[in-house]
């Protein structure tokens, strides 16, 4: 038995977003005071105005890879890691043409060979040509959520505006509000900092109750620049966009403050944990059963103020999941 019980929800299915709203930040915003405990219903171009002055604002600048590799005849890799310049390690649709020691023919120049089948079904697979090879660009997408049309012109609205290195499995959603203009207008009073966590594919994935008990997660790497970790220290006030952002703070800061680094982490954030680097949260509405959504009710302070939140979202029509609407948590 799981040690918390993570909230359950009824989601009408036309509150499921399956494409952002125009411009990015014309979504809806929640803002929920956990002192007062009041929620307020706004828009996101309007955040500055519930933020202290002088703020840090921290996002996540990690871009989604083009990692989900479509062929003929509904074969699908989805590449979680290159192991070098023809060896990757992927998820395979159709794995009855990939068991181990099989040459699978993908394309007139590309083969594939198994050379490894590890116990979650994902495997290791030898590349005829390099995977930096320019025709692959031909068969690689960005991978939308399943609940999301797979289409490339969504592709780009995938992206926070601000993305740079390339190395997620999925887009930090909670950025994907922001605007450069709106940028441009919350730096006037408050200090915007990038910080990269490359968000992997477990981020999504139903808790299991071995990772409860262990009190951790899937790994994935994280970095805070020199600079940022200057302004971090001085910071008065912390706003964290995202659940990605909040796992990079809290797994970096000591007693010492913040520091830069490079370096990863598998923190599990739920209730009773004790918050020491992030003292507002934007987040988007999470799906049930998530480590998000465990992470949320944590940062909120009780089960039950967070299903409020969530009654309130859904009687009032928020869009959900990641081309949804926002929430913040004073």
């Amino acid at each position: 038995m799981l040690e918390f019980v993570v909230i359950d929800f009824n989601l009408p299915k036309d509150l499921i977003a399956t494409e952002p709203v125009q411009p990015r930040d014309r979504a809806r915003l929640l803002v929920y005071d956990r002192k007062s405990r009041t929620i307020t219903d706004d828009y996101f171009y309007n955040i500055g105005l519930y933020l202290p002055k002088n703020s840090t604002i921290v996002v996540n600048n990690s871009k989604v890879e083009h990692c989900r590799w479509l062929f003929d005849g509904g074969i699908e890799l989805f590449v979680l890691d290159k192991l070098d310049t023809h060896t990757i390690r992927a998820m395979v649709r159709k794995g009855n043409k990939f068991k181990l020691g099989m040459t699978t023919q993908l394309t007139s120049w590309l083969d594939v060979e198994v050379l490894a089948v590890d116990g979650d079904g994902i495997r290791t697979l030898k590349l005829s040509v390099s995977h930096d090879d320019e025709r692959l660009q031909n068969f690689e997408h960005v991978p939308l959520p399943p609940y999301i049309p797979q289409n490339d012109k969504l592709s780009d609205e995938y992206q926070t505006v601000y993305a740079k290195p390339l190395g997620s499995k999925a887009a930090p959603t909670a950025g994907l509000h922001f605007t450069k203009e709106l940028l441009v207008k919350l730096q006037q009073s408050h200090n915007l900092i990038e910080v990269t966590l490359h968000v992997g594919l477990g981020t999504f994935a139903p808790l299991t109750e071995r990772q409860l008990k262990s009190g951790s997660l899937h790994s994935e790497r994280y970095e805070i620049s020199e600079k940022a970790a200057q302004v971090l220290n001085m910071a008065r006030h912390i706003t964290a966009i995202g659940t990605t952002s909040v796992r990079t703070l809290e797994s970096n800061k000591t007693t010492q403050g913040f520091c830069a680094n490079f370096s990863s982490t598998d923190i599990l954030i739920q209730p009773g944990y004790k918050w020491r680097a992030v003292d507002s949260l934007v987040t988007n509405f999470h799906l049930p059963g998530t480590s998000l959504l465990l992470l949320v009710e944590s940062f909120v302070g009780s089960e039950p103020e967070l299903k409020r939140i969530y009654n309130h979202a859904i009687a009032e029509k928020y869009r959900f999941y990641s081309f949804g609407d926002a929430m913040l948590i004073l």
